[in-house]
């Protein structure tokens, strides 16, 4: 970064974009893509006696409309979590995929560390827009703000 590069006392700073929605957002996206390769694993083991749970999905179509749906509920709800209910729903969303284990059991661990990610992903986000708001109350000087 060169000297002509840096912010100058003055100069609008632009706020940043709140901790908890980038990690739980980030959690979301990437839960989505392991709901994703848990479908190949799926496809590739449905005619197999192995490695399955107690539940089973006879048809490669209603696989992937399922995986697909959620998915894309994933996705959506990646880009929407920062709206009112958007906790709440990325919350909720979290039981279907912890329910891919009754499909495939190694599903309950990952999706296990998703849901303990989620859990962490809204606390210590919160936590980190708490101290972020009390610096920038402390030090006005640095503090975000938009100039028209």
């Amino acid at each position: 970064m060169s000297k002509d590069d840096r912010p100058r006392p003055g100069d609008p700073i632009k706020p940043k974009k709140p901790a908890k929605v980038q990690l739980a957002s980030a959690t979301l996206q990437l839960e989505a893509f392991v709901v994703l390769f848990a479908a190949f694993a799926l496809y590739g083991l449905r005619d197999s006696a192995y490695e399955r749970g107690p539940f089973v999905i006879a048809s490669a179509t209603a696989l992937w409309i399922i995986a697909g749906v959620l998915f894309v509920t994933l996705l959506v709800l990646a880009r929407t979590v920062s709206r009112p209910g958007g906790y709440l729903a990325g919350s909720v969303a979290q039981v279907p995929v912890l329910a891919m284990g009754l499909l495939l059991p190694m599903m309950f661990v990952v999706a296990g560390i998703f849901v303990v990610m989620w859990v962490v992903a809204l606390r210590l986000g919160g936590r980190i827009d708490r101290e972020r708001a009390e610096y920038d109350a402390a030090h006005p000087e640095t503090a975000p703000r938009v100039d028209s």
